[in-house]
């Protein structure tokens, strides 16, 4: 049915003539295959053809039949080609694979090396530590608990980057998403809901490891590419967590049962360079429901990675149960979950933030924040800069000059307070 032009009757005589006999419903089920619309035909794969066949009537009819269906010849298909990409995106420039091999000529490795990264979820779970192509690191969070790091083995890593400079940057998120964006950040997510009467904040459970594969694939589909390629750049993608590494995570008790099962099935690895652009892109459904129930509140809303945030007059405040259990809706039908503990809502008459950014009247450091690093660059100067070094920062002087550059991008004029300070810093003291 795919290996030739898209006509009832055209059709219909391949059918006939795989199977080596006319039959009462391949006339009628080829007549509705042509009467798709035409972007949904350019889009199917002969898997998703075969189940749009699999449950049609007139296919189910004819294993009634005395003469039971059976394939007798084939006709191949045509060379795999690209998908146009769709509306909205024509102006993207994405590389061309048509098929896997181009994608691993375009990667610089052998097929049987594309093979190996791309195995699958099972052997990444059972593979021996030394073979796995990422290294865990369980790290703190500030605010409690564990954060389980995936981090690409060498031999990945530079391709996942090419991934990401020539494929997954080229495809902009929506407008909404502030994180991990060019020309984007923390501080235009904080300056969007600045001088609001209400701030309504937000977090999504595990943002990177409930993005599945299955979504990946599909947004890789949706680009253009065939199924197998689709497949293979998900695998390239993503990862299962070893047994070994969760067993070890579930003694130790610095996972939650959820978290665990989430990681034993395939997911982005917090870690790759590929995975907050592709979180990012997958989640772009769920930003534009979000964005469009803020326009229906009078109210505004941006996503910086898992941190949602609404803002906006004082009725949010009033109808908070409200929004939530349709901000809730919303999250759960695009497969993600609200961290219920971390929701907040932030009135005027006290502090308002936004990614540990004040917002009040305008983007600017917490006063405790900002009288620390003060009484810091102070102590540095009088007593010597080694000795404030009380956490070992590896380069204590770029941490600084971080911290004040930071300052000084949220308020100008507090920011030259403190780098007036830092420029009296004797750095060999």
């Amino acid at each position: 049915m795919l290996a030739g032009p898209r006509t009832g009757p055209g059709m219909a005589a391949r059918m006939h003539a795989c199977l080596g006999a006319s039959t009462s419903w391949c006339a009628p089920m080829a007549q509705r295959c042509a009467d798709m619309p035409g972007e949904r035909w350019r889009r199917l794969t002969v898997r998703s053809l075969a189940t749009w066949i699999e449950q049609d009537g007139h296919y189910d009819d004819g294993w009634r039949a005395h003469e039971k269906p059976h394939a007798r010849r084939y006709i191949l298909r045509e060379a795999a080609v690209m998908q146009p990409l769709p509306v909205g995106l024509e102006q993207c420039q994405v590389p061309y694979w048509p098929h896997v091999g181009a994608l691993a000529d375009w990667l610089g490795v052998p097929a049987a090396g594309l093979w190996r990264l791309t195995r699958a979820p099972q052997w990444q779970r059972q593979a021996p530590l030394g073979e796995q192509h990422y290294h865990a690191q369980l790290l703190a969070k500030r605010t409690g608990g564990w954060r389980l790091l995936e981090v690409p083995a060498p031999h990945l890593m530079p391709l996942q980057r090419r991934v990401l400079d020539d494929l997954l940057d080229r495809i902009p998120p929506h407008e909404a998403a502030h994180g991990y964006t060019r020309e984007r950040s923390a501080r235009s997510h904080a300056a969007a809901h600045t001088g609001q009467a209400v701030v309504l904040k937000f977090d999504l459970q595990d943002f990177f490891t409930t993005v599945r594969p299955s979504r990946v694939s599909a947004l890789f589909a949706k680009l253009g590419y065939s199924e197998e390629v689709a497949r293979a750049l998900t695998a390239l993608c993503t990862t299962a967590t070893p047994e070994p590494v969760l067993r070890r995570m579930h003694e130790a008790g610095q996972l939650t049962w959820e978290q665990l099962q989430r990681l034993r099935e395939s997911h982005l690895p917090q870690g790759a360079p590929t995975s907050p652009a592709l979180a990012n892109l997958c989640a772009f459904r769920l930003d534009l429901r979000l964005d469009g129930l803020a326009f229906a509140l009078g109210a505004r809303y941006t996503r910086y990675a898992d941190d949602l945030v609404f803002s906006g007059p004082t009725h949010l405040a009033t109808a908070r149960e409200r929004i939530t259990a349709r901000i809730t809706r919303i999250v759960v039908e695009e497969g993600f979950s609200l961290n219920t503990r971390k929701t907040r809502c932030q009135k005027a008459g006290g502090r308002q933030s936004v990614c540990h950014i004040v917002v009040n009247e305008r983007p600017n450091l917490p006063r405790d924040e900002f009288d620390r690093l003060k009484a810091i660059l102070h102590l540095c100067v009088r007593d010597g800069a080694s000795r404030q070094n009380r956490d070992a920062h590896p380069d204590w002087q770029a941490h600084l000059r971080g911290r004040v550059a930071w300052a000084t991008q949220l308020n100008p004029a507090k920011g030259l307070r403190l780098k007036r300070v830092f420029d009296r810093i004797d750095w060999g003291v």
